[in-house]
């Protein structure tokens, strides 16, 4: 059958309408103040990496002729860019206009942001002992006015350009860039206050405040200081030089981001034109490149750690241990009799950590394989799996080097891994690893027992705390197997790839996902045809394949019942008069990330569902190792349906999503409201556990 239609919202463009989603968070005066600004961080933070890696790609795109940009944005990424700087611009006047509006509640709450103008008298004392003591040994000026070419400015660090005169009434001025130390100093600096109050300084305006004291030998009395910031192009690029190892590939590139040229300008809109014309020539930056005006403050995304006390309406619900857990002294006793499904953040992430820990601790087993994408800094995973080959058990890693923006601390991990003994593979060249799957082998008696995880979010204890994941622990012979043939393939891709393909109980991207989900898709459409019940419901991150998504509008146009909760690209149009059954979609920003990914099929009332690590996108489905694992067990089956219509009944967080992206909150009118992230955590908190 033909396509139906082409895509009609450009990715990059739907991305944006997520943004602005959190943004509407940062806005809402229901949620408690220090919450709001967090929200304003992660906007903040989202379109940084937007920037770094989209734009980065836009630009490169725009150099390319042919059929292959067509293929891949569908239309000229010119007009996409173009698109995208209104739409950024917009944003970051509404940015202001909610921190501008914050910062007067802050004074209500006798919370105060001081800048070097506004210091009494004890204050003023105070920051330039301060800066004595903990900021001057950081701050060398580089003078710019000269030089060839600017250094290279680091892509996360921010910089206060500084005009300087003798004399105001003297046309002699030099400019000097300091990078202000916010990787030794903490951004927040607290101010003695008076009682009742709290006081806080920006690391930059204590530098601002000191500028007389670092150029006092060179006889300079007037300063006008101002912030910018540049982003750059951080996808790292491996060619194809067959001398050069793949991890050295990772090495040199995560070096020479750095170097890499510069995608986005921000600066203070009051910067002193001399100092603005300068920098952006000797950034080589033209009109073309994304030079952005902005207020006082680059960088917002330390302020998801804004650290003043502040009242708090709500409290974020504790993690519990799931219950069957809670009952049980090993966690792999459980999960041997029956199948266990974790939801994070509402049930705690030591259940995993304990899984391998346990499995460190044992002496029946002699072996664990595991996948590791995004690691906490001090991760407890890696931790155990240490102690595991301190035991003497066999440990092996499939570590992703090029999980995006984790690079540096992956090699890192690398190193610390291999000199424990832990035998660590880093991937296939041009395919990342973002399955997250788990084995562990015991002997008992003459018998081999395996067990283990296959899980949607990363092996990180910190993000589990704020990222919405389900991980499925189980003992299932049949997906053992399929996981033991994943292993192989990673830990030797050249002689074992073909074991992608021979999965049964899985389903493996990049080998066959795709067209098992086409096969389910169609598998509905027939049931619609046939006049019987049909229905498909997806819980997704990102939607953008182009044959998954004309696969659904075949299926509506046949009458098959699809409902969509996707949080953030959603590429998919659902303005079709003619389809028997309209499709919906939802998104739900709210205090956790929404990351998991269902997926449900009717199959005639004999459901299939699956969790999953993969996104319906080009990228997870075609350049990815990611796993979707089949729900088995009758009881979690349907506790994972209850948990789908508790997100579909969101009438709090949930926005429809349409071709306008108007962002427009699902109505509570009338109706009992649900906020679905606290209806879930009551939901499992309250649910009937039996053991087998």
């Amino acid at each position: 059958m033909e396509m139906i239609k082409k895509l009609k919202i450009v990715r990059e463009i739907s991305w944006l309408s997520f943004n602005a989603r959190v943004l509407q968070e940062a806005n809402d005066p229901s949620l408690p103040l220090k919450e709001r600004i967090r929200f304003l961080g992660i906007h903040a933070n989202n379109r940084d990496e937007f920037f770094r890696l989209r734009i980065a790609l836009l630009k490169k795109m725009i150099k390319v002729k042919g059929d292959k940009l067509e293929r891949y944005f569908g239309k000229n990424p010119q007009k996409i860019l173009d698109e995208i700087h209104r739409i950024i611009l917009q944003q970051q006047d509404e940015f202001n206009r909610i921190w501008k509006k914050i910062l007067e509640e802050l004074k209500r709450e006798k919370v105060f942001l001081v800048d070097e103008k506004h210091l009494k008298a004890n204050q003023k004392k105070y920051v330039r002992d301060f800066f004595d003591r903990e900021v001057s040994s950081s701050i060398i000026p580089l003078f710019i006015e000269n030089r060839p070419k600017l250094p290279s400015f680091g892509d996360k660090n921010i910089f206060l350009g500084i005009v300087m005169q003798k004399d105001l009434s003297s046309p002699d001025q030099k400019i000097a860039v300091i990078e202000i130390p916010t990787k030794n100093n903490n951004r927040f600096v607290p101010l003695p206050s008076s009682a009742g109050e709290q006081n806080f300084m920006l690391l930059e305006d204590v530098v601002r405040f000191n500028l007389s004291r670092i150029f006092s030998h060179m006889g300079y009395t007037h300063f006008e200081a101002h912030m910018f910031k540049v982003t750059k192009d951080s996808e790292i690029e491996i060619d194809n030089d067959i001398s050069t190892t793949f991890i050295q590939k990772v090495e040199n590139g995560v070096k020479n981001r750095c170097k890499a040229k510069p995608i986005r300008f921000l600066y203070d809109k009051d910067m002193h034109p001399k100092l603005l014309e300068l920098l952006i020539r000797k950034l080589n930056l033209s009109h073309s490149d994304s030079i952005i005006p902005g207020g006082r403050i680059r960088n917002f995304c330390d302020f998801m750690d804004f650290p003043a006390i502040l009242p708090n309406r709500t409290s974020r619900p504790i993690p519990f241990k799931h219950p069957i857990l809670a009952k049980s002294l090993c966690v792999s006793d459980a999960v041997m009799q029956q199948d266990i499904l974790l939801h994070f953040p509402y049930h705690t992430f030591n259940s995993l950590i304990d899984l391998l820990r346990e499995g460190a601790m044992d002496p029946d087993v002699k072996s664990i394989k595991i996948t590791a994408y995004r690691l906490a800094a001090n991760s407890k995973i890696c931790n155990a799996l240490i102690n595991a080959v301190r035991n003497g058990k066999e440990v092996h890693v499939a570590l992703e080097l090029r999980a995006c923006f984790d690079e540096e601390a992956n090699l890192m991990w690398k190193t610390k891994l291999e000199e424990a003994g832990v035998k660590v593979f880093v991937g296939i060249p041009d395919v990342k690893v973002h399955a997250k799957i788990c084995v562990i082998k015991k002997q008992v008696g003459r018998r081999i027992e395996q067990y283990g995880f296959i899980g949607t979010g990363n092996l990180n204890e910190k993000t589990a705390l704020t990222y919405t994941d389900h991980f499925l622990l189980t003992s299932n012979r049949k997906i053992m197997a399929d996981i033991n043939r994943i292993f192989k393939a990673l830990e030797n891709p050249q002689a074992n790839s073909s074991q992608l393909g021979l999965c049964k109980a899985l389903l493996v991207s990049p080998v066959n996902m795709r067209d098992k989900l086409c096969l389910m898709i169609e598998r509905e459409i027939k049931f619609a045809k046939a006049n019987l019940p049909s229905k498909i419901v997806i819980n997704l991150n990102s939607l953008s394949d182009e044959k998954l998504i004309n696969a659904l509008y075949r299926a509506a146009a046949a009458g098959v019942e699809i409902k969509m909760i996707v949080r953030g690209i959603f590429c998919v149009d659902l303005d079709h008069s003619e389809w028997k059954q309209p499709m919906t979609a939802i998104s739900i920003v709210d205090e956790y990330l929404e990351h998991s990914r269902i997926w449900l099929f009717y199959n005639g009332g004999n459901e299939d569902i699956y969790i999953s690590s993969a996104d319906w996108m080009e990228r997870n489905l075609d350049d990815r190792i990611e796993v979707a694992v089949p729900i088995l067990d009758h009881n979690l089956k349907n506790e994972l349906k209850q948990i789908l219509e508790i997100k579909l009944s969101d009438n709090v967080k949930a926005r429809w999503l349409d071709k306008e992206l108007s962002n427009q909150y699902v109505s509570s009118a009338g109706k009992k409201k649900v906020r679905s992230q606290l209806a879930i955590y009551h939901y499992l908190q309250n649910q009937k556990w039996r053991t087998h």
